[in-house]
């Protein structure tokens, strides 16, 4: 498969002719590059099953085309309502060291419509989002709103639906000079008109990788983590080797270590650290390499796992018992890797440890795998026996480097809804209301319109809680009463119901009504965009 990707790369570079985007690098593209193609899920899909089975039985493409603009992160459908700008629109903010600032902006209709939005929210009334969608079908946080509340559901299809739709609504917005492959373009996360943005591509990518699309995945998340790769607003940093792994692209993971680590300190990361000896070891198992290749990726990968080892003890027997290995006696019972070594873990070290685990566990199940390991924890038990300092050298960078997690590690947890990374956030954040729309905002938010206050009845209570009320308005924890006034007495399955079937309603009256309009004139929209 990656042999077509070469050929398919020769054939675009030497033709001359190119699909709208930067020009051919003629040197090493950036580690932060998109390719356009890599973006679209058909692509991978028709690498495994090959491009009948993808297609199936779609229909020939329509000549008249009901949307004006091509897009690359997402292709629109007949069952979206027509489509009309909604007043979303990007500038340019300013251009330096050969960076681009952009900000989405809103119109003062989209303004009210968040405002509206906002309103909903609190009024614990779910279908006044749908009401909202109806008259602004295209307005951002409802769409995120309700696909959320569509996949706590386990309606996968509409969420995913919905997702895209958000991702068009902004797409269309682009200004001229933004591109998405460059890795030269900036939005500012601490403005919340680019914020969602940021989080409709982070489940856009989930979604991509439930769905058994990994590569894909990987370039959404490269694209996330270009749009400000030194602040990280979602900590992409925490994901992108495991989707690198996942889509058994070593060489970029290996890649983005070698030029990353000097500046970045890769490797103090638990997921970095683990994963990339991982990756050289899986590339020393090819066959297709030279054999002097195979023993150098081996030699580097032994000597950076015991370096993950000696600096991350804490980590080897939850990923043994993750992984349903009972391991010797003599690793078990020793000082260095026993129960001690995750107790005395910091409390943010321990949550990077879970939030690891919890999701690439299962990359290590291997029986090579295990026995290379097996062989590499030998070895830095005999180090720890015989006394080198670089044991006790990594026991006080531990100390002092996982005193607290920053925030946007917390904002990553929360996404990534894996329970036992969420089981291990600090107290001062699980009691915190956190908004499924705005997950955990910069405490440096910077305001371009003045928005309404966010009041709501509980301000107390669990995380957990509090995200569902951001998603199911009407959502009440059991022993709370529903105030006065306000329709929140209905218990938590009727409300999930009730607001699905009004998704459903929505849905299928905008089909309904597609069908039906007639066509409007639209000098955008002529033409075909292939």
């Amino acid at each position: 498969m990656e042999d077509i990707d070469r050929i398919l790369e020769r054939i675009e570079d030497g033709s001359g002719l190119s699909r709208p985007g930067p020009p051919p690098l003629s040197s090493r593209k950036h580690v932060l590059y998109v390719e356009h193609r890599h973006l679209n899920p058909d692509t991978e899909l028709k690498r495994y099953f090959g491009a009948r089975a993808v297609l199936g039985e779609q229909r020939p493409r329509q000549r008249q085309r009901v949307y004006p603009k091509c897009t690359w992160l997402t292709t629109p459908k007949s069952t979206w309502p027509r489509y009309s700008k909604p007043g979303l629109s990007m500038r340019l903010l300013e251009s330096k060291k050969g960076l681009s600032f952009f900000a989405f902006e809103h119109s003062e209709e989209y303004q009210q419509a968040q405002h509206k939005f906002l309103v909903a929210v609190e009024s614990m009334e779910p279908n006044n989002i749908v009401v909202l969608l109806q008259t602004s079908p295209y307005h951002v946080d409802s769409l995120l709103q309700l696909s959320d509340a569509c996949r706590f559901q386990e309606d996968q299809e509409m969420a995913r639906d919905l997702i895209e739709r958000a991702l068009y609504s902004m797409e269309c917005a682009f200004h001229p000079l933004f591109s998405l492959t460059s890795g030269t373009c900036r939005l500012d996360y601490r403005r919340p008109e680019n914020r969602s943005f940021y989080l409709a591509l982070y489940k856009q990518m989930s979604f991509l990788e439930k769905r058994g699309c990994p590569r894909t995945a990987l370039e959404f998340c490269k694209l996330i983590l270009s749009l400000e790769p030194d602040e990280d607003p979602l900590c992409m940093l925490l994901l992108v080797d495991h989707l690198a792994l996942r889509a058994r692209n070593y060489e970029y993971l290996i890649r983005l270590f070698q030029e990353w680590e000097a500046h970045r300190n890769l490797s103090q990361l638990p997921n970095f650290a683990f994963s990339v000896p991982l990756a050289y070891f899986l590339l020393s198992q090819q066959t297709d390499l030279p054999q002097h290749e195979l023993s150098s990726a081996r030699e580097k990968a032994s000597l950076l796992i015991q370096q993950a080892l000696t600096m991350f003890p804490g980590v080897l027997m939850p990923l043994l018992e993750y992984c349903s290995v009972r391991p010797d006696a003599s690793v078990s019972n020793h000082r260095f890797f026993g129960p001690d070594a995750e107790i005395s873990q910091p409390p943010a070290l321990t949550q990077l440890v879970s939030l690891y685990l919890g999701r690439s566990h299962f990359l290590w199940k291997e029986p090579a795998t295990m026995s290379w390991l097996e062989e590499n924890v030998r070895e830095v038990l005999q180090a720890v026996d015989a006394g080198d300092p670089a044991v006790e050298a990594c026991e006080n960078r531990r100390k002092m480097l996982y005193q607290r997690a920053p925030r946007n590690i917390h904002r990553h947890v929360i996404l990534s809804e894996i329970r036992e990374a969420v089981a291990a956030l600090p107290p001062d954040v699980t009691t915190q209301s956190v908004m499924g729309f705005d997950p955990l905002p910069p405490l440096d938010t910077i305001y371009s319109y003045v928005r309404p206050e966010r009041l709501s009845p509980v301000s107390h209570g669990n995380t957990v809680a509090l995200f569902f009320r951001s998603l199911l308005p009407n959502y009440t924890v059991e022993g709370e009463r529903p105030e006065e006034g306000v329709p929140g007495g209905l218990n938590h399955n009727q409300g999930l119901n009730r607001l699905m079937l009004a998704v459903r309603d929505m849905m299928a009256n905008f089909h309904f009504n597609d069908l039906e309009a007639p066509r409007e004139d639209n000098p955008e929209g002529e033409g075909d965009w292939d």
